[in-house]
């Protein structure tokens, strides 16, 4: 360990990168040789809002990645207060000749680090961007009139003829490098320094944070369920279908990087793969193309990318609204999928379609309704692919699904969960039900303790349909 008196420390700015591996800012900072100062920057006006699923699994990420970082010999900081003011007021307490981060994409983070890096330069600090997060840099692929593309499938295409996303990083030596700034540290009021502790917060059960705990699910996929991907990932039934490893890829604990050679590692050693590892590779497609859009739309959580559905009549029935979030709806898939939210933090994405067609279209209740409950809710809420998740399910963003694409709840049930599997986890009061029966409990001649469906599937598609051909074109 070296301490105050050592030679000028470099820092190491941690926001949603918790892990030692593949973590560009990190591993250059350590291959300048200089002792190394590691904080996670906390700033209340740029981070999700305490009480939300995220902001207890990004502390648990912080926790886990401080246990890490101990293990040898480092100790990772929390650096709270506005970051344009806390940054540089560190990075002069401490005489840091350089700083280092992962870039992030958002309007607000762009400000800031836009800012911090201007006052930086003027107290003779350099700053090294890094990139970290995404495959491709949201400004990478434009199409050839050098516009982004609104088309997922001619994004894709257009990634897919770019050389692959280079390897990994291997974790870095970080031993003997540890920074101790003096206790006495001279900082503004309103900005804090102090170690992270290394216990985690209670998380909902069925979840395990850390970089070990990542690795581990992808290892898991690739062994158990990779090969069955492109024909299991629609199953609700099939709990283990997916990776589930969004909620890792959120907070940083794995990087898209790691999964992407992971998941071609595998293809190289069984053929038989590359259909099924195409399919996957092209949902970690989906985060960049979400990413674009949040980056060249940066409102994309607040407004209709299409504006003719400004003027769709949405519906503020706050019963409706509170009986989709409560999962009392009527309609088990539906309430299956709200109650595993509740309950996990999370929702097979199948599932996630169907609720939010039933929300914006049977129910006719406006989308962003929808996108804020699932963002307090998801432990792996992602500001750029919830937007563009609810604007796709409501038909209003671009490349989105039509509008006239209204998902029947009971048809989707009764093809996804065909024996009622899912729902008999998350809807135990209708357990005792056939497996016909129970995509349709209101034909059951049994009593259950049961909510009657809230909508006619039919009236509320006519409705949804009618609203839509109003609407200007």
């Amino acid at each position: 360990m070296v301490d105050a008196h050592s030679p000028a420390p470099v820092l190491v700015l941690l926001r949603d990168d918790y892990r030692v591996a593949d973590n560009p800012a990190l591993h250059a900072a350590c291959a300048t040789g200089q002792p190394v100062l590691c904080a996670y920057v906390q700033d209340a006006a740029l981070q999700d809002a305490s009480g939300t699923r995220i902001a207890d699994w990004a502390q648990a990420a912080c926790a886990q990645l401080a246990t890490s970082l101990h293990e040898q010999g480092q100790t990772l900081f929390m650096l709270s207060g506005p970051t344009r003011l806390s940054v540089p007021a560190l990075a002069q307490a401490v005489h840091a000749t350089d700083v280092f981060w992962n870039r992030r994409y958002d309007a607000p983070g762009i400000a800031a680090d836009t800012d911090v890096h201007a006052s930086l330069k003027k107290q003779g600090v350099t700053v090294h961007s890094c990139t970290g997060r995404l495959l491709f840099e949201p400004w990478a692929i434009r199409t050839q009139a050098g516009q982004p593309y609104r088309v997922f499938t001619a994004w894709w295409r257009a990634a897919r003829n770019l050389p692959e996303p280079p390897p990994p990083l291997p974790a870095p030596d970080i031993r003997g490098k540890n920074y101790a700034p003096a206790r006495t540290l001279t900082l503004p009021d309103g900005v804090r320094l102090h170690r992270v502790g290394t216990q985690p917060p209670a998380l909902p059960s069925g979840w395990t944070s850390g970089e070990k705990a990542a690795h581990a699910n992808l290892h898991r996929f690739i062994e158990n369920a990779l090969a069955d991907y492109e024909t299991q990932r629609d199953r609700a039934d099939a709990p283990h279908g997916t990776s589930l490893l969004s909620p890792y890829i959120r907070v940083g604990q794995i990087s898209v990087r790691q999964i992407w050679h992971a998941i071609r590692h595998a293809e190289h050693q069984n053929p038989h793969l590359a259909t099924p590892a195409e399919k996957f590779l092209a949902e970690l497609g989906w985060r960049d193309f979400a990413w674009m859009q949040m980056f060249t739309t940066p409102d994309l959580a607040t407004r209709n990318l299409r504006a003719e559905f400004d003027h769709m009549p949405w519906r503020a029935d706050a019963a409706d609204l509170a009986a989709w979030q409560q999962g009392q709806t009527g309609f088990p898939l539906v309430d299956a999928g709200m109650r595993q939210l509740a309950r996990t933090g999370w929702m097979h994405n199948r599932v996630r379609m169907v609720v939010a067609s039933f929300l914006t279209k049977h129910l006719l209740t406006d989308w962003r309704e929808g996108e804020r409950w699932f963002y307090a809710q998801l432990l792996d809420a992602d500001a750029a692919v919830n937007a563009m998740n609810w604007q796709w399910g409501a038909g209003t963003g671009i490349d989105a699904a039509p509008w006239f694409r209204i998902f029947n709840p009971v048809g989707q049930s009764e093809k996804y969960d065909p024996a009622g599997q899912y729902i008999r986890t998350w809807v135990p009061e209708l357990a005792a039900l056939d497996n016909k029966t129970i995509h349709t409990p209101w034909k059951s001649t049994q009593r259950l303790k049961y909510p009657a469906p809230i909508v006619d599937l039919k009236l509320g598609r006519l409705r949804a349909l009618e609203n839509w051909k109003n609407l200007p074109k």
